[in-house]
């Protein structure tokens, strides 16, 4: 918010915290507030999306500057997964956070992400919402920041990634219990994503390291 005050962000793409998105906008209507992404880069200028988020950007500086091999023994240092890609969601690890503030989408990810074994396929969620799946579509992205295929995917991986950090299950079960259908998807989608595949992320990550 800081920075936006400043007039630095006039014109330019940006985000903060999912709390204060629609402040920032309101008072800011000149900046293109985008509430998905952990962090945005518009040429010179970057901001990211919370405390945590913070930490992924500054990874993402260092290996623009100084390359992949540094930016890896940092994020091995300090215990995090590198590569974290900017437009991840703003997924609470342990708290899937809604990022609708109203209305019948912000109902709906109250039930999506409870259910997220669950067929969440576009034509499935419209019909929950009484909506076609165009204007579904368009009016889901709008209030998340995200397609609602790119949401549905990031939801059961956040949900993995708890299950990894604080249960033993195998990772069949925690693919069956979080919609990945297979390890196979989870492992593929866990890669994509982290750039880690579960077993490295439950290595590294689950609550008995912590300790």
């Amino acid at each position: 918010m800081l920075l936006a005050q400043t007039g630095l962000l006039d014109g330019r793409r940006a985000t903060t915290h999912w709390k204060l998105l629609e402040t920032m906008q309101a008072e800011f209507p000149q900046i293109r507030v985008e509430g998905g992404p952990l962090y945005i880069q518009d040429e010179h200028i970057w901001t990211s999306g919370g405390v945590s988020s913070g930490f992924d950007l500054t990874l993402a500086l260092v290996e623009e500057d100084y390359g992949f091999s540094l930016a890896r023994d940092i994020a091995q240092d300090f215990v995090m997964y590198l590569r974290r890609p900017g437009g991840q969601l703003q997924f609470s690890r342990y708290n899937l956070q809604q990022t609708a503030t109203q209305g019948p989408i912000n109902d709906l990810l109250a039930w999506l992400l409870e259910n997220l074994t669950a067929d969440l396929s576009v034509d499935k969620l419209a019909e929950k919402v009484a909506m076609s799946p165009r204007n579904f579509t368009r009016v889901f992205t709008r209030e998340t920041g995200a397609s609602p295929a790119r949401y549905v995917a990031e939801a059961r991986l956040a949900a993995a990634r708890q299950r990894l950090e604080q249960t033993h299950e195998t990772l069949d079960r925690i693919a069956e219990q979080t919609g990945f259908g297979s390890s196979i998807n989870l492992r593929r989608l866990f890669e994509k994503q982290l750039n880690l595949t579960p077993g490295e992320y439950r290595q590294r990550f689950h609550c008995r390291k912590m300790a």
